[in-house]
């Protein structure tokens, strides 16, 4: 069980670490055991804390931040 949600209908917040908003919401989904895929190009972020993040959700189980939807389906099935 997943969800997958696309990068772009979330708000800008989530993407700024220091607010907590991704931390927030990325907590309930682990609490649950919910995988997460969420789709965006990821290619040019500037901080280095978000791309630790990133790279850190990725090698886990449960949330993933990923370029496509096929990539999203295949992290999830997994």
């Amino acid at each position: 069980m997943g969800l997958i949600i696309d990068s772009l209908s979330l708000p800008d917040d989530f993407f700024d670490l220091k607010s907590g908003v991704a931390g927030e919401m990325l907590q309930k989904f682990s609490n649950y055991g919910v995988k997460l895929a969420i789709i965006g190009d990821y290619a040019n972020i500037d901080s280095n804390s978000l791309k630790a993040f990133i790279r850190e959700c990725n090698r886990g189980r449960l949330i993933f931040f990923v370029q496509n939807e096929e990539e999203a389906l295949e992290r999830l099935s997994n």
